[in-house]
Formats: C-alpha cells, structure tokens, sequence
C-alpha cells in the first residue's frame, strides 16, 4: 500500500512538471530517474517518502559519495529531490523540507594539466618554418623561459630587457636569474637555465633588427610584438597554441599548463618541495602541494607500464 501511495505521488508531481510547468521531456526524465532512486533509499531504509527526515537525506548522500558518484552529480540529484518535497509541501503533504539544507560535497580540486617530459621536449625543440626567424626565434624564447624557469604569463610580458627603478622584472644575463613580481607585489629570482639562455641571447640579438618592429628608444619590455610594444598575455596564449599545434601534440597548450610542467618535472626529479615552492612563489606550500598528486600519477602510470605484477595475465583475478 505504501508503495502505491510513493508511485501515485511521485506520478503525480512529474505531471505537474510536464504539464503545468512545461519543462522539457529531458529534464522530466531526469527528474524520473532522481525520484526512482529516492523511493529505492526510502524503500530500504522502510520508509515512505513523505516520512523522509532530513538525517535521512544526508545519510544517502554520504551512501551516493562513498559509491563514487561525483559531486555535481549528487548536487543534481538533490535539486531534483528538492523540487519534489517543495511540492509536496505546497501540497499540504509534508512539513518542512528535508532535503532543504542538505548540500553535496565538494568536488575535488583538479589537477593542473602538465605535460609529458617527452611532449615539453617537442614543443621546446619545435622549429618553426624560417619564413620569419625573428617570431620564431622570440616565441623559442618564451618557451624556454615558461617551461625552464616556471613563469607566470603574467610574470613573463612584464619582463624588461634591463633592470630599473621602473621595471617590474627582467633578465640578468649575466647571472643566468630572471627577477619578476610576482602575485601580491611580491619578488622572486628564479634561476634561467641554460637552454633558455641561449634562446633569450638570440632573441636579444634580433629583437631590434627588423625595421618593421623595432621598438621605440622608450619600449622596454623584453618581448614585444609585430609593432614594436610590448606583447600580451593574450598574444602569448595564441602564439603559444599555434605552435603547440603546429609541433604536433594532441592538445594545444597554454601558458599556465608549461609552469605546472616545470614543477611537476622539476619534483618528480628532485622531491624538494620547499625549493619548488620557492620558484613558483608560492606564499603557502599547501598550493605547491598540488604537485606531490602529479608526481605519484607519474609513477602510476610507470608502475603500470613497466612493472611485471602492476596487471593480472589473462584477466583472471581470483
């Protein structure tokens, strides 16, 4: 009996939404499954709907999460539960709404995108068609400097080609360091490897060579574009995915996605985590943290692939 007064409910409130609310037959359906799955915990746990408690709700969601259903997929279903006992008390049926407080947990934090040693390698050997060595031999120089000392793009267009009272950050050649502000107002010196070095000395020596683009005696930055200002955040993201593309890896890449390389490179060979976070500059080492996750998928992934016992022979697993 209880169970045909939980159909005639549920029956009638997805009327209600079809009909007087006039959602779309996608959403109905979806409101559907939530429900079926409502009276499935409420069933078990020998209960009607209308005598669900709020201690009831929550004991679900924990139930849904432990059997790894994702965050936003529990906060969709609570919405639809929702909407249900909210009718259900306009309806005169229920009292206060049980699952009206109740929300899903958080989803984690994903992992920044960082590329394969391999993949970082290709983009950074990349050379480009020599039809205008003057943007390939600058946008080399970029690469280096975002993958080789972990740049900010924001840290990296902020460069000047020489120290002064005005300059937010530059590079001192001679002491292989790149100095930037950082997030916060804050100064770091990063060390600029030899790679890079190289790829800024060449584009030193051409980047006032072109007539069209030289920059004026007041244009500072280190790196500017076609009409001889200083180049953009913006204008790296582009230049940086045209030549991702370009040198053949599956996804485009952008600015960011070469700092979390350089990190995670730089941990996996290393374990210094202090010293990782003091490149990056990072005020607090529970943001440089992050990391340590991408390291241990690294050796996952190794593990799985070299080591005799990471996979059962045969797919027999008793």
């Amino acid at each position: 009996m209880a169970h045909d007064q939980d159909t005639a409910l549920t029956e009638r409130y997805l009327t209600h939404v079809r009909v007087e609310k006039r959602l779309a037959s996608r959403t109905v359906t979806l409101y559907t499954i939530d429900l079926l799955k409502l009276a499935e915990f409420a069933s078990r746990a020998e209960l009607t709907l209308t005598q669900v408690q709020n201690h009831h709700v929550r004991r679900w969601v924990a139930q849904m999460h432990a059997g790894g259903r994702s965050g936003r997929g529990i906060a969709l279903v609570l919405s639809g539960w929702r909407g249900f006992y909210t009718w259900l008390g306009r309806e005169g049926l229920v009292g206060a709404n049980p699952v009206q407080d109740v929300r899903a947990p958080k989803a984690g934090k994903p992992l920044p995108k960082a590329l394969g040693v391999d993949q970082a390698m290709q983009l950074a050997n990349y050379s480009e068609s020599p039809d205008d060595p003057w943007l390939a031999v600058r946008d080399s120089a970029i690469v280096e400097l975002l993958y080789g000392s972990g740049l900010r793009v924001g840290e990296l267009v902020g460069l000047d080609v020489a120290a002064s009272a005005q300059a937010r950050g530059w590079v001192d050649v001679a002491s292989a360091e790149a100095h930037v502000l950082g997030k916060g107002g804050k100064r770091r010196s990063v060390p600029v490897g030899a790679q890079a070095l190289a790829a800024l000395q060449q584009w030193l020596a051409l980047r006032g060579g072109a007539p069209s683009r030289t920059p004026s005696a007041a244009q500072t930055a280190l790196f500017i574009g076609r009409n001889g200002t200083r180049l953009t955040a913006q204008s790296i993201w582009l230049r940086l995915r045209r030549r991702s593309l370009q040198a053949g890896l599956a996804a485009p890449v952008h600015p960011h996605m070469l700092r979390h390389s350089f990190a995670s490179h730089l941990l996996q060979s290393s374990s210094d985590l202090r010293a990782v976070q003091e490149l990056l500059g990072h005020a607090n080492i529970s943001t440089t943290q992050v990391y340590t996750r991408l390291d241990f998928q690294h050796l996952a992934r190794a593990y799985d692939a070299a080591h005799p016992r990471a996979k059962v022979k045969g797919g027999n697993q008793s």
